[in-house]
């Protein structure tokens, strides 16, 4: 089977962005996760990131096993501690928190959580990790012990992602924080797409599908909902978001890999 990440790649090829929905472990009741994957799928996602900034429940296999069991689309863990690892998902983003000092964050817990990755044969995808300062302090700012790029700097988000580039990364993720009150801004994603070739993730504080396609847009490869689509867990609302970012970037503005 082609990996997650060429799968991905596939589904942002095709339509010029691809949509993901962020799963929370500890936010999606076990009794709806079944139906909301099952319509997510349905309704035109192209893939399921899932993890949070903590982990209150001790099931996240069975949590996998159930996304799994719902959907043929790639399920890639998307870890906030080294507590969130399972063979049972296709891959995982190796993250690497770049717009960050912590030493644990850039090469830290990397090294702890190498071997345990090996021994389960998981699909590592190498990503370049910035948090984008939203107008309030964020879980994930709080969790790593470091401050975000300022919305507004675009030019330092994009010698951050420069570097990631040179460095071998296989992708970015620009993430604006659970609930954040803005979304990562269309002037640092153009910046970005025009200096650097990675598919870029975007995420955090993105409500509705208008907003999902302005980030397409101006570039992003990937559009990530969460809180937005898990509160509703409306099959109507994921159809909107997904054909927003499905139709709305341009051949002109495609880069790939």
């Amino acid at each position: 089977m082609p990996s997650a990440l060429s799968r991905l790649l596939a589904a942002r090829d095709a339509s010029g962005a691809a949509y993901l929905v962020l799963i929370d472990p500890d936010t999606l009741a076990d009794a709806h996760l079944s139906s909301y994957v099952r319509s997510a799928t349905e309704a035109g996602a192209d893939g399921f990131l899932v993890g949070g900034s903590l982990l209150l429940s001790n099931d996240l296999n069975g949590q996998l096993t159930t996304i799994k069991a719902n959907t043929t689309l790639p399920v890639v863990l998307f870890p906030g501690s080294l507590f969130q690892i399972s063979a049972v998902a296709d891959a995982i983003l190796y993250l690497v928190l770049i717009s960050g000092r912590n030493p644990d964050h850039l090469f830290g817990n990397h090294v702890v959580a190498a071997p345990v990755i090996r021994s389960m044969n998981l699909e590592t995808i190498s990503t370049g990790y910035m948090l984008i300062g939203s107008g309030k302090m964020t879980s994930a700012e709080f969790m790593s012990n470091t401050k975000p790029i300022p919305n507004h700097k675009p030019d330092i988000a994009v010698a951050h992602a420069i570097a990631a580039e040179m460095m071998g990364m296989a992708c970015l993720y620009l993430d604006a924080g659970s609930g954040a009150d803005e979304p990562v801004s269309d002037a640092m994603i153009g910046g970005i797409r025009k200096h650097c070739r990675l598919p870029m993730i975007i995420g955090g504080g993105i409500r509705t599908p208008e907003t999902a396609s302005r980030k397409a847009a101006a570039g992003a490869s990937f559009v990530v909902t969460g809180t937005a689509t898990e509160s509703e867990q409306s099959a109507s609302l994921i159809r909107q978001f997904a054909e927003a970012i499905h139709s709305t970037r341009s051949a002109a503005t495609r880069r790939t890999p």
